[in-house]
């Protein structure tokens, strides 16, 4: 027999049952201290509150949620993971989720053909609620969330036509128009917008707001070009800017640049600094990420009010009575980047 140490046997988990034989009450009275609203006596409450202590008992939340047809999960569906912004909605979602005794399940739809295993895992675990931060929601992701007992699904920060999803955003629109007037007004010439990877139905309208008011202020359609980044990421958003310049005659180089967020932004800023630092590009960002009003770059861009976005975003997955819809408003900042040096 060896002499060696054994290891400890891992302790039992502790159980309803423990704490109900601890405190002299039953399981199901230990189950009612437990419960928001249930009835229960002060002294019993007491007694049972004291033994959990002592014993270091936690309840069983995913049972006690089943037993209350509630899970209180809310699945935040992501992809992109690579742009800084989905980072500040995820740490503002999980906080505001927390606060309302929810926890945030984070699903992953980056992986192609990923959408019907990470909805699937969804409906196992039974979440309340779909909160979609993501760029890529196709009809097909649609129509599985819409296939998990009707739970609500709400967008945040994109627009779609679908009636079952419930829209939180901003007036993109408005956003391109006025990004069109203040690069307009430094005298600029050839205009660009730098957009992010296709989708199938949801849109931002930043573009279209952009085009329309550069038509208005007299810009030809032909004067206006539509630049691609695969992803929304700075190597992306260098890519497709430095694209632009190998392969377009200088003189048809663009000299204003709307980008659909700040991170394209950066990433065409560091490919003409790179390339063509003496040339003058006046350029527009979106999302007011922390990078952006850095000296390197000074980004002109648009703030969102993330924080009541999500709060609206919350309330609408966690309330039983519809909320009211609210109206969002985004925020110029001008700062150096759109300016004629």
């Amino acid at each position: 027999m060896s002499d060696k140490p054994q290891p400890p046997a891992p302790a039992r988990k502790v159980t309803a049952s423990d704490v109900a034989e601890l405190a002299g009450v039953s399981k199901w009275t230990v189950s009612r201290a437990f419960t928001d609203g249930a009835s229960i006596s002060a002294k019993a409450l007491a007694r049972v509150q004291q033994a959990a202590q002592q014993l270091g008992y936690r309840p069983n939340l995913q049972a006690r949620g089943l037993a209350k047809k509630s899970s209180q999960l809310i699945g935040v569906v992501v992809d992109e993971m690579q742009n800084p912004n989905l980072l500040l909605l995820l740490d503002e979602a999980t906080r505001q989720l927390q606060q309302r005794g929810y926890t945030a399940l984070l699903l992953n739809i980056s992986a192609e053909g990923s959408e019907e295993a990470v909805l699937t895992l969804a409906d196992q675990l039974q979440v309340d609620g779909l909160l979609f931060l993501g760029t890529l929601l196709s009809d097909s992701l649609i129509a599985l969330a819409r296939d998990i007992h009707h739970i609500p699904l709400v967008q945040l920060c994109r627009n779609d036509a679908n009636p079952y999803i419930q829209i939180i955003n901003t007036d993109g629109y408005q956003a391109g128009q006025q990004t069109a007037v203040i690069l307009h007004q430094q005298g600029y010439q050839n205009f660009g917008y730098m957009k992010g990877p296709d989708t199938e139905s949801t849109q931002l309208l930043r573009y279209e707001g952009y085009c329309d008011r550069l038509r208005e202020l007299g810009v030809k359609l032909q004067n206006i070009k539509l630049l691609k980044a695969n992803h929304y990421d700075r190597v992306s958003g260098f890519r497709a800017f430095s694209d632009h310049l190998t392969q377009t005659p200088q003189t048809q180089w663009l000299d204003a640049l709307f980008c659909e967020n700040d991170i394209l932004a950066i990433g065409a800023l560091d490919a003409l600094d790179a390339m063509a630092p003496a040339y003058q590009l006046g350029i527009v960002g979106y999302d007011d990420i922390e990078l952006a009003a850095s000296p390197r770059y000074q980004l002109t861009t648009h703030g969102q009010p993330l924080r009541a976005m999500l709060q609206d975003a919350v309330r609408r997955l966690t309330s039983a009575a519809p909320v009211a819809p609210v109206a969002h408003q985004d925020r110029l900042l001008l700062r150096q980047s759109h300016l004629r040096r």
